[in-house]
């Protein structure tokens, strides 16, 4: 994987970035503690209260989903 995209997410990292490109106009309810380690990353940013998937984020969730399928069928 490329040094730009590769991070090391946890299970609820993954999730809420998942959970995040949705444009559903009432997300599932998120852990604080997990969108900041996400701010922090700079995968996820803050819009006013809501908090919002960054391109980076995006290319993250992207590339990281088929490395996420190989763990799976390992």
């Amino acid at each position: 994987m490329n040094d730009e995209f590769d991070c090391e997410l946890t299970l609820a990292q993954w999730e809420t970035l998942k959970n995040l490109r949705n444009t559903a106009p009432q997300p599932r309810r998120m852990n604080r503690f997990t969108i900041e380690g996400l701010i922090r990353l700079g995968l996820v940013a803050m819009n006013g209260d809501a908090p919002v998937i960054t391109s980076r984020g995006r290319k993250v969730l992207v590339r990281g989903s088929s490395c996420l399928l190989l763990d799976l069928a390992a």
